[in-house]
C-alpha cells in the first residue's frame, strides 16, 4: 500500500474517532484544527471529510461541518502496514484463485487487480513476479500476466513435492533433541486431536485448522528459507481443499485425525521407520482427497 494511502487511512480513522467524541448536531472545527488532530495536510483532511459525508457521518455545507450520527465500527478503514500488506495480498490472491472464482488461462489486469486488493500496480507486479515461480501465474509474451490456474497437473506435482519436503522434515524431527520446542507442540497437538476425535460428529469442520497447525509444526524443524517459501503455498492449498468438497467430510476428517495421531506416536517413540511409513500413508490419503476435490469442481 502506498505511503500516502496509509496516511489517509490513519487520518480518516483519527477524524472518525474525533466525531465519536461529539454528539449529533455538533459542529466540527475548522480544517486547520482538524489538520492538527489528524496530523496531516488540509488536502488529506478534505479527502477524509468527503468520505465521512459520503457515509452520512457528517454533513458539509460550505465551510460548515456538522455531525449527523455517531460513527460505528463499520465506518472505519483498515490500515495495512507494508509488511502486513504483502502477506494480506498473498492470502487474498490465493483465496481468489483457490475458490475457483477465475478459470485457468485468464489474462490478468494489473490495474483492476491493484484496485481490488488495495495495493499499487508496482506492488502487484512484484507480487506476481514472485508468485510465478510456483507456476500459478505466468508472464504473457506481449506483456502482462496470465493466470495458469490450479489444475490437476499442478495438484499432482505439488503433492509429490510436498511428500519430498515432509518426509525430510520427519527424518530431521526424529533426531531433534529432547529440549526442542517441537516436542511440547506435538504433545499439545495430540491433546487437540483427541479432543476433536471425541467431538467429530459435531465439530468435524474444525479439522482444517488443526491439520494446518499439525503440518506447520512438522515442517518447522527444517531451517531452510527455500523450503519455508514453498511450504507457505503448499499449506494454503491443502488448507483450502478441505472447503472444496463436502461429501463424506466427517469420515475423511476423522480418518485424517487417526493418521496424524499415528505419526505423533511414532515421532514421540523416536521410531523413524514407523514415522516415515505413517507420513507416507497420510500424504497419499491427502493427495487422493485433493484430487477428489478437483474432480468435484470438474477439474480432475
Amino acid at each position: 500500500m502506498a505511503r500516502s494511502d496509509t496516511r489517509y487511512r490513519e487520518a480518516y480513522n483519527r477524524l472518525l474517532d474525533h466525531c465519536a467524541t461529539l454528539t449529533p448536531g455538533a459542529d466540527l472545527p475548522a480544517e486547520a484544527a482538524l489538520s492538527e488532530i489528524a496530523g496531516v495536510s488540509r488536502t488529506v483532511v478534505r479527502r477524509c471529510l468527503a468520505r465521512l459525508a459520503e457515509l452520512g457521518v457528517i454533513a458539509l455545507d460550505g465551510r460548515a461541518k456538522r455531525v449527523l450520527r455517531m460513527p460505528d465500527q463499520d465506518d472505519r478503514i483498515a490500515v495495512i502496514r507494508a509488511a502486513d500488506g504483502l502477506q494480506a495480498l498473498e492470502q487474498r490472491f490465493l483465496d481468489w484463485i483457490l475458490r475457483f472464482d477465475v478459470p485457468a488461462e485468464t489474462p490478468l489486469s494489473v490495474a483492476e487487480l491493484a484496485r481490488t486488493f488495495g495495493v499499487t500496480q508496482h506492488q502487484l507486479n512484484e507480487f506476481l513476479a514472485g508468485l510465478s515461480r510456483f507456476g500459478l501465474v505466468a508472464r504473457r509474451p506481449k506483456g502482462g500476466w496470465m493466470l495458469r490456474g490450479f489444475t490437476k497437473e499442478f495438484a499432482v506435482e505439488l503433492s509429490d513435492f510436498r511428500l519430498v519436503l515432509e518426509l525430510d522434515a520427519i527424518a530431521k524431527l526424529v533426531e531433534a533433541p529432547v529440549d526442542h520446542p517441537v516436542w511440547p507442540r506435538l504433545a499439545t497437538l495430540r491433546v487437540q486431536h483427541l479432543a476433536l476425535a471425541d467431538q467429530i460428529d459435531t465439530h468435524f469442520h474444525e479439522f482444517s485448522k488443526l491439520d494446518e497447525a499439525f503440518h506447520e509444526a512438522i515442517n518447522a524443524v527444517v531451517r531452510n528459507r527455500f523450503v519455508a517459501e514453498f511450504q507457505k503455498v503448499i499449506s494454503l492449498i491443502f488448507h483450502y481443499h478441505y472447503m472444496w468438497d463436502k461429501t463424506q467430510e466427517k469420515q475423511r476428517n476423522g480418518a485424517a485425525i487417526q493418521e496424524h495421531l499415528a505419526i505423533i506416536d511414532a515421532l514421540e517413540a523416536r521410531d523413524a521407520g514407523r514415522a516415515l511409513d505413517a507420513a507416507r500413508q497420510h500424504l497419499r490419503t491427502s493427495k487422493s482427497t485433493l484430487l477428489s476435490s478437483l474432480r468435484h469442481h470438474d477439474l480432475g
